[in-house]
């Protein structure tokens, strides 16, 4: 028999090459087992069965050839919600939740607010912000049909049901006179050759989803234009972008007419969130 602690430090060793080694197989050996990882912790000389040593070692070896963990658990935590993930979306990042907290800052005080997303992928960004803002309406949108019904399934578990999902691509399925207080986009900004879309990681997520053109900005171009055309007078646009994008996208935003923009860093203290306002 195999004691849990021996059996994390032989999966650590394999990981070697990831950052988050210890973390991915802490995840991984909890899933396996049905426990938290805090069991892992509070256990470590338990011994578990054959059947799930063999589970754990399998998804191992698939982690080993570069999936990620998410898609080996089907699950991925974002804003302290759990999320289901596919291969259809992608995987959902803790830098992304400066784009929640930015939008979350853009909120009037009182009074219903409506709210687009655009490119939803698994609906994290729309399901984080619905879960904090009950009186919000939002309007979700992809490109992706497979990926809407990720994000619809996310939605029904957490019980949030003033979404509405819509099959679009970006601003072009919504109407003329529909308007929103905010509009929030984590798109694709990842230049076409950039060699880091060939890792590992992101190559075993939806390319269409990540890279955007020859400077990863064609998306960004696009959204800036088609929000102008549906934000109400005062209402805010926010997107996430490149760690060396920040100076460019204020240029688009500039360029389109909006005003008191701002970049906003990350943990890391790197460039990650704009946003500006349309003029009252």
């Amino acid at each position: 028999m195999t004691r849990i602690d021996e059996l994390l430090r032989s999966a650590e060793q394999q990981l070697n090459k990831y950052d988050s080694a210890r973390l991915d197989a802490e995840v991984l050996l909890a899933y396996v087992l049905g426990k938290p990882r805090s069991y892992l912790r509070a256990w470590p000389e338990a011994e578990p069965r054959q059947e799930a040593i063999k589970s754990f070692q399998q998804l191992l070896a698939r982690r080993v050839s570069g999936e990620p963990v998410a898609h080996l658990t089907g699950e991925r935590e974002f804003w302290s919600l759990s999320f289901q993930v596919t291969p259809d979306t992608l995987v959902p990042r803790p830098d992304t939740e400066l784009l929640v907290s930015e939008t979350l800052a853009c909120l009037p005080a009182t009074g219903s607010v409506h709210i687009a997303d655009l490119g939803t992928g698994s609906g994290a960004i729309a399901i984080a912000l619905a879960s904090e803002c009950p009186q919000c309406q939002i309007t979700a949108t992809d490109l992706s049909t497979a990926a809407l019904a990720v994000a619809q399934i996310n939605a029904q578990q957490l019980g949030l049901k003033h979404i509405h999902f819509l099959h679009s691509n970006w601003c072009s399925a919504l109407g003329r006179k529909d308007y929103f207080d905010i509009i929030v986009s984590n798109p694709p900004y990842i230049p076409e050759n950039d060699p880091h879309l060939t890792s590992d990681e992101l190559n075993c997520e939806p390319r269409f989803a990540l890279a955007s053109g020859e400077d990863g900005l064609d998306a960004l171009r696009l959204i800036t234009h088609q929000a102008w055309q549906h934000l109400l007078p005062g209402g805010w646009l926010l997107v996430e972008h490149g760690y060396d994008q920040g100076k460019a996208v204020r240029e688009l935003f500039q360029v389109a007419g909006y005003e008191e923009i701002k970049t906003c860093q990350d943990l890391s203290g790197h460039d990650r969130v704009c946003k500006g306002r349309k003029p009252v």
